[in-house]
C-alpha cells in the first residue's frame, strides 16, 4: 500500500506511533506528532511504500519538540536516530528539512553495502546520469527538472554504487531546492509538486519538490552507468557539453564520495568500472530549456552510440563551436536557473 492510499488521519495516527516507509532499498521507521512535518512527509512521499510493522527496520528516526521549555518558547525540533541526537536542535519550523538531511547522513554514514555519492541520479534508456556537484552548482535544479522532462529520478543527494554489481540503485526521495530554483522549478515544470518554502535555514529558503510517481513505483530497478556530467551554473552562459578525461572524472568522484576512506581499494575500483563505463563530461547552463536540449541530445547520441554515434560528435562540435564564439543563445522567458 502507498502512503496517499490511507486515510489522512489514520496516517497521522500512525506517524506519531511509527510509520515505516520503505525508501529505495532501505525502511525507515519515521515518528513524529509535529503537525507541519506530517503534512510535508503525507505529500512528500504520498507514493512510497506502507511497510508492515513486524519486518526489518534500517533506521528508526524521531522528531519531537524538546520536552522542556523549548516545546512552547522559541519551539525548537529534535532530530533522533535509535534514541540517540547526532544534531543540535533546530527551529521547529525547520523540522522538514531537518528530517531530510537527517536521513541523508543516516545513510551515507552507515549503509556501506554501497560507495555513496553525493550526486545526482538520473536514467534514461536503460542508462544513468551521474552528477556529482557542490552545493550551489545549480545540481539539484537540474536534476528535478530533467525528472519532469523523461528522465527517471533515482536521487537527488545520494548515489548508490553497488560495489560488486557496478549498478546504481535508486534512493528515490524528494528533491531540495534552494532560494531562486523553487519558483524557477515550479514556472518550468508546472506539474510538479512543491512544498511550502521554509525560510532562514543554512542554506536559505528551502522546498522539497515531490519523486515523480512513476520513478517512486520503480525505485526498486537499477539502472547501469551511462554519463558523468558535472554541472555548474553560470549566469547568462551559453548550455556548453564539453569532454572530461576519465582520470579527471575519477578524482571528481572521489572528491565526492561519502565513504571512500572505508571502501579503499574496492572503492577505488568499483568507481574506475564506473568512469570506464561512462561518457564523461563538464556541463555548464543558465537557462533549463537548453539544458534540456543538450541532455536530450546527449540520451539520444548514447543511444546510437555503437552505430557511430554522429549526434554525439554534433554535440561536442556545437560545444566547441560555442565555447569559441560565445555568442548568446535564445532564451525562454522565466527559465534562467539561480
Amino acid at each position: 500500500m502507498e502512503l496517499h492510499q490511507l486515510d489522512p488521519a489514520i496516517a497521522r495516527q500512525r506517524l506519531a506511533a511509527g510509520l515505516r516507509l520503505r525508501s529505495g532499498p532501505f525502511v525507515v521507521a519515521l515518528r513524529s506528532d509535529i503537525p507541519a512535518l506530517s503534512q510535508q512527509v503525507l505529500q512528500q512521499y504520498a507514493h512510497h511504500t506502507v511497510v508492515d510493522d513486524d519486518g526489518f527496520c534500517d533506521f528508526h528516526v524521531h522528531v519531537t519538540p524538546p520536552a522542556n521549555l523549548r516545546r512552547w518558547w522559541r519551539p525548537q525540533a529534535r532530530f533522533l536516530l535509535d534514541g540517540d541526537e547526532p544534531f543540535t536542535p533546530l527551529p521547529l519550523h525547520h523540522a522538514f528539512p531537518m528530517l531530510e538531511w537527517g536521513l541523508n547522513w543516516c545513510i551515507s554514514t552507515q549503509a556501506h553495502q554501497y560507495v555513496i555519492l553525493h550526486a545526482a541520479v538520473l536514467e534514461r534508456g536503460g542508462r544513468t546520469v551521474v552528477m556529482p556537484a557542490p552545493s550551489g552548482s545549480g545540481k539539484s535544479t537540474l536534476c528535478a527538472a530533467l525528472a519532469h522532462r523523461g528522465w527517471r529520478l533515482l536521487s537527488d543527494e545520494l548515489a548508490l554504487l553497488g560495489l560488486n554489481d557496478g549498478l546504481l540503485w535508486p534512493l528515490t526521495r524528494p528533491i531540495s531546492l534552494k532560494n531562486r530554483s523553487i519558483g524557477l522549478i515550479r514556472d518550468f515544470a508546472p506539474d510538479a509538486l512543491i512544498g511550502t518554502p521554509v525560510p532562514d535555514t543554512i542554506k536559505g529558503a528551502v522546498a522539497h519538490c515531490a519523486p515523480p510517481a512513476a520513478a517512486v513505483r520503480a525505485a526498486q530497478t537499477p539502472a547501469r552507468p551511462g554519463w558523468v556530467v558535472l554541472p555548474r551554473y553560470t549566469p547568462d552562459a551559453p548550455a556548453l557539453l564539453s569532454p572530461l578525461p576519465k582520470a579527471q572524472a575519477v578524482m571528481e568522484l572521489i572528491d565526492a564520495c561519502f565513504n571512500y576512506s572505508i571502501h579503499r581499494h574496492q572503492g577505488f575500483a568499483a568507481l574506475g568500472r564506473l568512469v570506464d563505463s561512462s561518457d564523461c563530461h563538464r556541463f555548464e547552463y543558465s537557462q533549463l530549456d537548453e539544458a534540456m536540449a543538450i541532455f536530450d541530445r546527449l540520451a539520444g547520441t548514447d543511444a546510437d552510440a555503437d552505430a557511430g554515434a554522429d549526434a554525439e560528435v554534433a554535440v561536442e562540435a556545437e560545444a566547441e563551436a560555442n565555447e569559441k564564439t560565445r555568442a548568446p543563445p535564445a532564451r525562454a522567458a522565466g527559465n534562467a536557473a539561480p
